[in-house]
């Protein structure tokens, strides 16, 4: 099983054909609401990819909560820890270019509430093959939730998202960190891929940098290293691209599957997500990546 600890957002996605500067307005040509927040992005990427989920996490008692937790049971997620708090569930104001490029604004609400993991999320993390954390909760929150699933001898993934300074607490918890090249970079003050990487395994015993368009690195202390090439793909969306890598590359680990074969699989899933719209909807499933692949 894999559980993942982390937020649930309502993405608000305008889209636009040029994103607007700091004081200009511009003429937006769509508006939709998709269930989002990089937690649930996770847990909903990994079950479609095959994978058994459980989501801990909150949302509030708004519409907004009912509507995530109906989209995360729907794709098979287990929602028995998405506990329900008083006030607003968390959004994510988006906007999208007609070049797929975002940017993105969060506001926690429900997620703030979460400082730790409960009695329940706990034995939810200890029976795991692997946990998923990302940085969109309260940090105290993700170093417990880190602590318990190192004790439990738990693979623990890290999307260190939305970059910060990550706490030596963390780090000494974390198997495996997914960073964006941007967020390597601001993690070890390192420019370059492959310098940041040699950084990053200063920290961590591995670490997959995501390169976009440029694929992914991989890197272990073990001395491994690889480069697996991207999709090639016309990008309509990649707001969830790296949440759908990770959540496929989770899946795939906990199968047992050797690094290569890993993150070909994770590769397909990120770029069969960004031919679509949104972030939980563009997520495709196991038969989809296993097609796409062969």
């Amino acid at each position: 099983m894999i559980s993942v600890f982390g937020s649930a957002n309502m993405d608000l996605v305008a889209y636009v054909s040029k994103a607007p500067k700091l004081g200009e307005t511009v003429a937006g040509h769509r508006f939709r609401t998709v269930p989002g927040g990089k937690g649930a992005n996770q847990a909903i990427a990994a079950a479609r990819a095959g994978g058994e989920v459980a989501f801990l996490g909150a949302v509030g008692d708004d519409g907004f909560g009912a509507e995530m937790r109906a989209t995360l049971a729907e794709a098979g997620v287990d929602v028995r820890g998405l506990r329900q708090v008083p006030g607003s569930s968390g959004i994510a104001h988006i906007v999208v270019d007609d070049d797929g490029s975002n940017a993105i604004i969060v506001v926690p609400g429900a997620n703030g509430t979460v400082t730790g993991p409960s009695g329940d999320d706990l034995a939810v993390i200890a029976a795991s093959s692997a946990l998923l954390l990302q940085l969109e909760l309260p940090m105290e929150a993700v170093v417990a939730a880190a602590q318990a699933g190192k004790v439990a001898g738990v693979q623990v993934f890290l999307t260190p998202a939305p970059a910060r300074p990550l706490p030596a607490e963390l780090l000494d918890a974390v198997s495996v960190i997914v960073p964006n090249e941007h967020e390597a970079a601001a993690i070890t003050g390192v420019e370059g891929p492959e310098a940041a990487l040699d950084a990053l395994l200063e920290l961590v015993d591995e670490a997959v940098i995501t390169l976009g368009s440029d694929g992914a690195l991989y890197g272990a202390r073990s001395g491994e290293r690889l480069r697996v090439p991207s999709v090639k793909v016309d990008a309509v969306d990649t707001t969830a691209a790296g949440d759908t890598f990770v959540g496929a590359l989770a899946v795939a680990r906990t199968e047992r599957r050797g690094m290569a074969d890993a993150l070909a699989f994770a590769s397909m899933a990120a770029a069969l997500s960004v031919q679509r719209e949104g972030a939980s909807t563009s997520m495709p499933t196991r038969r989809q990546i296993e097609d796409a692949l062969a």
